[in-house]
């Protein structure tokens, strides 16, 4: 059974639980297959295509794709992961804040 948290403790677990976080993004990483512009390549002749990494993602009520180097990929695929954590850990607090608060106002009611 978890001891009895005020809303500072909540606050002071989350600071210190998001404080290790990083790189962050929200959104998601695909590996594309497109054609290219020139005539003659036996990549896109053969089907192969050119194979080529993008973020999905929103700002606000817009949709964007964004090209990333091959490189980056690894990195930008950690920021989303660190993202989900993120979300996973905004619930968490919200179930332990209004705990806390219920708690608060309990012990105040019995005063």
């Amino acid at each position: 059974m978890r001891r009895s948290e005020s809303a500072v403790d909540v606050r002071h677990w989350f600071q210190a639980s998001i404080g290790k976080m990083w790189p962050i993004a929200e959104g998601s990483l695909s590996l594309r297959k497109t054609r290219c512009i020139r005539k003659n390549c036996t990549a896109c002749t053969s089907g192969e295509g050119h194979a080529s990494y993008v973020l999905s993602g929103r700002r606000g009520s817009k949709r964007f794709s964004m090209y990333i180097p091959d490189g980056l990929a690894p990195d930008i695929q950690q920021a989303i992961e660190n993202g989900r954590q993120l979300q996973e850990l905004i619930n968490e607090a919200g179930v332990r804040l209004v705990n806390a608060l219920k708690n608060q106002r309990r012990g105040k009611n019995r005063e």
